[in-house]
């Protein structure tokens, strides 16, 4: 059974750094698709970065320099650094993945605050 779980969420004054991580297990980051996602509340979810079987990753194109996307294949982990953090950063940010099948499979998501 596929688990996404994310944590490192939290409240952070803006131009500060956060690291987030999406631990997986029933599954292997270094064989599948992975993304993170976020959502504004009242607002659809987007795509914000992510990173296939290769290695190769894409980035929202707005969100691009301050987003990085990376995975620990021995802590079978993917991450998500965001510097410069700016108040619409704000949200909750979502794992997920896309399996070979394919199966899409969704982490519970971590809240993110960023404060002016």
């Amino acid at each position: 059974q596929v688990q996404l779980v994310e944590s490192g969420g939290g409240l952070v004054q803006a131009g500060g750094s956060l690291r987030l991580s999406c631990a997986a297990s029933g599954i292997l980051v270094g064989s599948d698709f992975f993304a993170w996602h976020r959502q504004v509340s009242g607002k659809q979810r987007e795509l914000v970065a992510s990173i296939d079987a290769g290695g190769r990753t894409n980035y929202a194109g707005s969100l691009r320099g301050r987003f990085t996307i990376s995975r620990d294949n021995a802590k079978n982990t993917v991450y998500l650094q965001i510097n410069s953090l700016k108040p619409e950063d704000t949200a909750v940010y979502y794992c997920r993945t896309v399996t070979r099948t394919p199966e899409v499979y969704w982490g519970q998501g971590t809240q993110v605050t960023v404060s002016s």
